[in-house]
């Protein structure tokens, strides 16, 4: 981590600069000869050039062209000597030519201004970057570290390793990644998550460095090590996205590269081809060419798509959804249809229990009882759950005890009560080891189970089957708002793409809204699948939970990993993370995004209008050369950058 930002220092002001120093400066001289040049009665005696170096007011401006001008001079004859001509070549030019010509109230103009608007748009791109330095701040500087004697001492959150303990009591940040492993707390992580709300903590439960403790005391024991965190990794990312070009910046690059040279063509028409055709003087022609010159420059236009980009990716960043390059925040905005994993995007990915049938002569609480204490040993998912729910009903540990455990994978468990087998586990796992089969009415209700989009499990006792467990992967709740959401902002085409049965996918497809699902696929399938949607339709994004849904969420055009903060492969596989696990986000990325598209295109479109109305007045004379730095420089770098700004306004 930066030392300097890890302080608190951030990035340094522009404001603050030497460059800074010689805009005040230049502003300073430049009002100082205004007020000599309109508090003076008198005509100055020369003109011309003669008239820059004999008049007072002439020579403070001179010195206002010079200082403020020493901001770009070295550029533009940089930019001579290469051949490059840039903005800074346009306005040396211009300078050079006002004082050539007798006008160093217009030089010292343009120095002064066109320094203004550079210090305004360096200004804007460090507030949206320091925003990033910000939550690098937010972590403590020392942490307290648990020894294996018990002992507890402070230490700098710098020195901070994997495996170490750490102490955090009520009031305190947490200092580096880890893992609760005793206490329980309540913490806020919106600065890393975006949550609103703190989070319960618990043993066994995810913390992240410079999340706040609002109650208790935890202890935690470190996952990463300093300057390796959650939040330094999203502060790394957000600095490589804000250095990769979306391509309408690659645009305007390219087209900025070969607009200049052409309007200095333009330029030199300007001031040559009149006169000699007998139109006019040689000087008026001159200065309408200087004029051109200066609005020409494409201060605004260059600005237009950087400045944007950035405050999309800090604004988002801030609210926990990370956008990793200008592209994406773009491509975004542009999808017309996205593709759904199911498990964990959609539904919660944890399964419960829905239903308890009991068959035959044994009743729900034996039934309950008897499945519990078998499914107690396993670490399945479908184990827990019903351990869970057992928790839930009061069972804790009470209830028979079961000898000879065993774990069938991918089909179930077996174990003795009372010197009675018991297997539960699939229907094909009990017929194939003749621990009893269903009757009419039990396949009645197994099936009937299984087309509600359940996973049904069949127990039995002493070779006869006593009952079916069915659970479900609960369904996010804010599931179907989000994907009506997203279809009035324009994502009219919703898919569902999982592994899981045809029936749980159709299950949560009727209850979300979306227009097709596609089950039982593999991830290959899955790949092939979000081809296929490319192909019909333009724009197409991919929602998964993580690292399994890789090769799907690189074939769509933008790929979107939920849950982005507790899986750091996840931050490095997705082209956007939602850092919580709260798919509600999503529709207000992507509302970020289509605003940042519309500025974009808005800025980029201002810019060039304004500057082509300019363009006519300055060729037919009615656009001086202080219009032209006033309105069509620092004027439009100040609108472009106000109108990038708003992105940081968006809330989710």
């Amino acid at each position: 981590m930066n030392a300097a930002i890890k302080k608190g220092g951030g990035r340094p002001s522009p404001w603050t600069s030497t460059e800074a120093w010689r805009t005040y400066l230049a502003g300073l001289f430049w009002a100082a000869g205004l007020v000599l040049f309109f508090g003076s009665t008198s005509e100055p005696e020369s003109s011309g050039w003669m008239r820059v170096h004999t008049d007072p007011a002439g020579l403070i401006f001179l010195a206002a062209a010079l200082i403020g001008g020493w901001n770009f001079f070295p550029k533009g004859l940089r930019a001579i000597r290469t051949l490059k001509l840039d903005m800074n070549f346009l306005m040396t030019v211009a300078i050079i030519g006002a004082v050539v010509i007798g006008e160093p109230l217009e030089a010292a103009a343009i120095a002064f201004l066109f320094s203004l608007a550079e210090l305004l748009e360096h200004s804007a791109v460090v507030r949206a970057r320091n925003s990033i330095d910000a939550l690098l701040r937010l972590a403590p500087e020392r942490a307290s570290v648990v020894g294996d004697d018990g002992e507890e001492r402070t230490v700098p959150t710098s020195e901070l390793r994997s495996g170490q303990v750490v102490r955090v009591r009520p009031g305190e940040k947490v200092p580096i990644d880890g893992q609760v492993i005793s206490g329980h707390a309540a913490v806020n992580q919106a600065n890393v998550t975006g949550e609103s709300v703190p989070v319960g903590k618990k043993p066994g439960d995810t913390v992240f460095a410079s999340t706040l403790n609002t109650d208790g005391i935890l202890e935690i024991e470190a996952t990463s090590d300093a300057g390796d965190t959650t939040l330094d990794r999203i502060a790394r990312l957000v600095k490589e996205a804000q250095s990769q070009r979306s391509e309408t910046e690659q645009f305007v690059k390219t087209f900025a590269r070969y607009y200049t040279p052409t309007v200095t063509i333009l330029a030199v028409v300007v001031m040559t081809l009149p006169p000699l055709m007998g139109w006019g003087t040689p000087l008026s022609w001159f200065v309408r060419g200087l004029t051109l010159l200066v609005i020409a420059c494409p201060c605004a236009l260059v600005i237009a798509t950087p400045v944007t980009i950035v405050s999309a990716l800090t604004s988002a960043a801030r609210h926990g959804v990370l956008i990793k390059g200008g592209e994406y925040v773009e491509s975004l905005g542009g999808t017309c249809a996205i593709a759904f994993d199911k498990t964990g995007t959609l539904t919660q990915g944890r399964l419960e229990v829905t239903d308890f049938v009991s068959l035959g002569t044994a009743n729900s609480d034996a039934l309950l009882r008897l499945v519990v204490a078998v499914e107690r040993g396993s670490e399945h998912p479908i184990g827990r759950a019903i351990t869970e729910f057992g928790e839930l009903k009061g069972l804790g540990r009470h209830g028979p005890v079961p000898t000879g455990f065993r774990a069938h994978p991918g089909r179930g468990v077996s174990a003795r009560i009372d010197t009675s087998p018991v297997v539960v586990g699939t229907l094909e796992f009990l017929e194939m080891t003749n621990a009893g089969s269903l009757d009419a009415d039990g396949v009645a209700q197994f099936d009937a189970l299984e087309r509600a989009g359940k996973t049904v499990v069949v127990a039995s006792q002493g070779g006869t089957v006593v009952g079916l467990v069915a659970l479900a992967d609960t369904l996010r709740p804010e599931a179907p708002e989000v994907l009506a959401r997203l279809r009035q902002d324009g994502v009219h085409h919703q898919v569902i793409l999982t592994g899981d049965q045809p029936y749980a996918a159709e299950a949560v497809r009727a209850a979300v809204g979306a227009d097709e699902v596609h089950a039982q696929l593999t991830p290959a399938e899955k790949v092939e699948a979000v081809r296929r949607i490319r192909g019909a339709h333009e724009g197409v994004a991919m929602l998964g939970d993580g690292v399994n849904d890789a090769p799907a969420l690189a074939a769509a055009d933008v790929g979107i990993a939920m849950g982005g903060a507790g899986s750091p492969a996840t931050i490095e596989t997705a082209d956007i993370a939602l850092m919580a696990d709260d798919l509600s986000m999503l529709p207000y990325a992507r509302r970020l995004s289509q605003l940042a598209r519309t500025l974009v295109r808005f800025n980029i479109a201002f810019a060039l209008g304004l500057k082509a109305i300019l363009a006519v007045g300055a060729v037919t004379g009615y656009v001086s050369l202080i219009v032209a730095v006033l309105v069509g420089d620092l004027g439009a770098t100040l609108a472009v950058t106000a109108n990038a700004m708003r992105l940081g306004r968006v809330r989710p």
